[in-house]
């Protein structure tokens, strides 16, 4: 049995690949991170072009129709390239949006989205590091929502928000449009200037009801975690491209730092790592598309291991490269700081292995 990709799946990386390597350089995604937004519509346009903006879309909508290992193939790539766009907040969406069954929401806004003519994004969290569906604080009052999120992704320029909240029934999901009233946007200050969030407050903020009860919540939390853990192994192996190159061009003592003993084993360490890990998240994937009962426990692991892996593999590779590795003008700190946000969005390591061992009945 051949548990690998298909021809169409390693055409599809292999074409991202190529996109990312001629149209969006770190030059670009400087330019874009330090921009006022930290978006570029044109780039996102062009994603589109690509057709990664309507994977998850149904064909009759306009996009492919395809399954989340499909989206968290290219999402490997996007984290292989540290590309700047607002993929994983608008992934989600639209995974919320499918989960509502409302028909005439689908027409107005799946389009949309799948065109790239929109930036969609979801809003889970809340102070205090809440992600738990039954500690959301923010409340559906009526027709409108009254609370604040924080760490939403794109949150100040996506014209469409997903948002988790309360009402007399409990968890559930409610559609926000851009420029509602009581709707406030304020960028934060974040470590992945890549990935920009916002905190959001609604004030009693017109907003559509579209999903009862905390299933639809927790999938696409799922899903975020998935592609969480695609994102982090393509940086993983960006990173690692990136310093066996330095290694075996630096030379000290006569000869090139990659000839150390010390160097050389800390590599092999994350290699022995990092390869073993690409299985994990795409089992997490195939679990969410084909698996669902498991699917929840897959991908707390996936997440909880690559990120983690993530986060020491930036370390060790920003300490190999030396002086070098800590300055803004070299890029690795495009990955470490990513390696952060990957850590940090959906829950810490340690609340996904505690999730991971209560839902195995550990």
């Amino acid at each position: 049995m051949d548990f690998g990709l298909s021809q169409d799946q390693q055409l599809f990386q292999d074409t991202i690949r190529r996109w990312i390597e001629a149209e969006c350089p770190t030059s670009r995604v400087r330019a874009i991170m330090e921009s006022d937004t930290g978006h570029d519509p044109g780039l996102w346009r062009a994603l589109a072009t690509l057709g990664l903006t309507g994977l998850l879309v149904p064909p009759a909508y306009g996009g492919a129709g395809l399954d989340l290992l499909d989206a968290a193939l290219a999402a490997e790539q996007l984290g292989a390239g540290a590309v700047p766009a607002p993929y994983l907040g608008s992934t989600m969406a639209v995974l919320a949006l499918l989960a509502s069954g409302d028909s005439e929401e689908h027409r107005r806004w799946l389009p949309a989205i799948a065109s790239g003519e929109l930036v969609a994004t979801v809003a889970l969290a809340e102070a205090q590091d809440v992600w738990d569906a039954d500690r959301i604080r923010t409340r559906a009052e009526g027709p409108t929502l009254v609370g604040e999120k924080t760490l939403v992704p794109c949150g100040d320029v996506a014209e469409l928000l997903i948002v988790a909240a309360q009402d007399e029934a409990g968890p559930g999901l409610w559609l926000v449009e851009r420029g509602a009233p009581g709707l406030a946007a304020e960028r934060l200050r974040a470590m992945d200037m890549t990935r920009p969030v916002a905190t959001v407050r609604f004030e009693r903020t017109p907003a559509l009801k579209i999903a009862a009860g905390r299933e639809a919540i927790d999938r696409i939390r799922d899903a975020g975690l998935v592609l969480l853990a695609a994102d982090a192994y393509g940086g993983c192996r960006r990173c690692l491209d990136m310093t066996v190159r330095y290694v075996l061009t630096r030379e000290q003592f006569g000869q090139v730092i990659g000839a150390f003993q010390g160097v050389k084993h800390q590599l092999a360490d994350l290699v022995t790592e990092v390869e073993p890990s690409l299985s994990l998240w795409w089992y997490a994937a195939h679990a969410w598309d084909h698996m669902p009962a498991d699917a929840a426990r897959h991908a707390a692991l996936a997440k909880a291991y690559c990120c983690d892996l993530y986060d020491r593999t930036t370390r060790v590779c920003t300490e190999l490269h030396g002086g070098i590795g800590f300055t803004w003008e070299y890029d690795l700190h495009l990955w470490f700081r990513r390696a952060i946000f990957d850590r940090a969005y959906l829950g810490g390591s340690e609340h996904h292995r505690a999730r991971a061992a209560a839902l195995a009945g550990w």
